[in-house]
């Protein structure tokens, strides 16, 4: 892809623009319909000349962060389970969204 005016790092380009946000809540509007011309709101994490990448779903804190079974033994359930084991937070791991850079038309951030 060619970084031409617009989309390049260099002054004024929109890659440049983006990576001064990273870390930070971003809103990025896309040439699209339906939800996705809504924008795409999340954490700005990544910019390439290809893909900006937000967390758009945050995943849960780990369970047991000890890395043991922290009290769960065996085949044995506490308070529901997956399989013949207990997982919690299996059901929410969060998101991450890539867009395209030729489709971004615009991106919101919050004044610092």
């Amino acid at each position: 892809m060619s970084c031409g005016y617009g989309y390049g790092y260099g002054y004024g380009g929109i890659l440049n623009q983006l990576s001064r946000y990273i870390g930070e809540t971003v809103t990025i509007y896309t040439a699209s319909g339906g939800q996705s011309g809504s924008g795409f709101t999340g954490v700005l994490i990544a910019v390439n000349p290809y893909y900006v990448t937000l967390v758009t779903g945050k995943g849960p804190a780990p369970s047991c962060p000890l890395g043991n079974s922290c009290g769960k033994y065996g085949h044995y359930l506490y308070g529901g389970g997956y399989g013949s084991y207990k997982y919690d937070g299996i059901y929410s791991t969060g998101s991450i969204t890539n867009i395209p850079v030729y489709m971004i038309v615009s991106f919101v951030h919050n004044t610092l």
